[in-house]
């Protein structure tokens, strides 16, 4: 009996992770790399090793809830989509109440980090958390919902420089904004994979709204996303390391367009976690530079 309580045990856990996609951790790395640059910058330097080692495991806590939520709101939808049919909210794996205990945990851990931190970065919290909930019923009511997952992602980066400095300046909603752009232009890519799913059962994309135009805007997008770094780096008066790390993003931007080039599912996914060598990219030119100047 307590053999078979432990494996039960073992089951729940694995389920539990899987729901948040730990196994699966692109999602964490597309959320840390734009973390990271706001905190380089915020510092001019190297960031304060407390704050850093907060936002990284706010980081983890908060797009594990992104997922459980996620996963919540599309439980009627996930069974009838190829890709996310074996989701254990889609099997039945975990309940839907578990799934909402786990989610308030996660939050409530969270929140727990940021009371370590400076008091504008609650305030700021609170509108993180309730964009990362409210994305997920968005699909239903508009084509936009990439934009509204891409301000909840973007969230981190003004939370990163008050928790560093104590405010928001303008350089922090310039990387907002700029980070903003990236995730629709890769969540759109993400897009295109589920489009004819999508289609039949009625959820709403970015990538079904562009129709025929999607690569194009995706470019636009990604070319917006350089000029954004770009403006940040001439504002603080980055060096050579720095703009090597933009022009291997842009490198990277290309190939994308490359792999998408005949809208085929699977590579419109495979440009997506190419994602995760962009912002790894620009965060390493940043680190050097930083490295460099100090």
């Amino acid at each position: 009996m307590a053999e078979m309580r432990r494996v039960d045990w073992r089951a729940r856990l694995s389920a539990w992770a899987r729901l948040m996609r730990l196994d699966r951790p692109i999602g964490i790395w597309l959320l840390m790399w734009p973390t990271l640059w706001a905190l380089w910058f915020a510092a001019d330097g190297w960031p304060d090793p407390g704050i850093l080692l907060v936002f990284l495991a706010g980081v983890v806590l908060m797009r594990s809830a992104g997922c459980v939520i996620n996963d919540f709101a599309d439980r009627r939808f996930d069974p009838h989509v190829a890709r996310t049919r074996h989701r254990p909210l889609a099997t039945g794996e975990v309940s839907p109440g578990e799934a909402l205990a786990l989610f308030g945990l996660l939050v409530m851990l969270a929140f727990g980090l940021v009371l370590l931190l400076d008091p504008l970065v609650l305030r700021l919290s609170i509108v993180a958390v309730v964009l990362a909930t409210v994305y997920p019923f968005t699909k239903r009511v508009t084509h936009l919902p990439q934009v509204v997952l891409g301000a909840a992602f973007s969230m981190a980066i003004p939370m990163a420089f008050a928790a560093q400095t104590g405010e928001v300046p303008r350089l922090a909603w310039l990387l907002f904004v700029t980070n903003l752009l990236w995730t629709v232009a890769y969540d759109t890519e993400y897009a295109m994979a589920d489009r004819e799913d999508d289609l039949r059962i009625g959820v709403k994309s970015t990538a079904i709204l562009f129709g025929e135009a999607d690569r194009a805007v995706i470019a636009a997008l990604q070319a917006l996303t350089l000029l954004g770094l770009a403006l940040a780096g001439h504002m603080t008066e980055r060096g050579l390391y720095y703009w090597l790390g933009l022009l291997a993003a842009a490198g990277l931007f290309f190939h994308q367009q490359y792999r998408i080039r005949h809208r085929e599912p699977e590579a419109g996914f495979r440009a997506f976690l190419e994602n995760h060598w962009v912002g790894a990219a620009v965060f390493a030119g940043l680190f050097v530079d930083t490295l460099v100047q100090s």
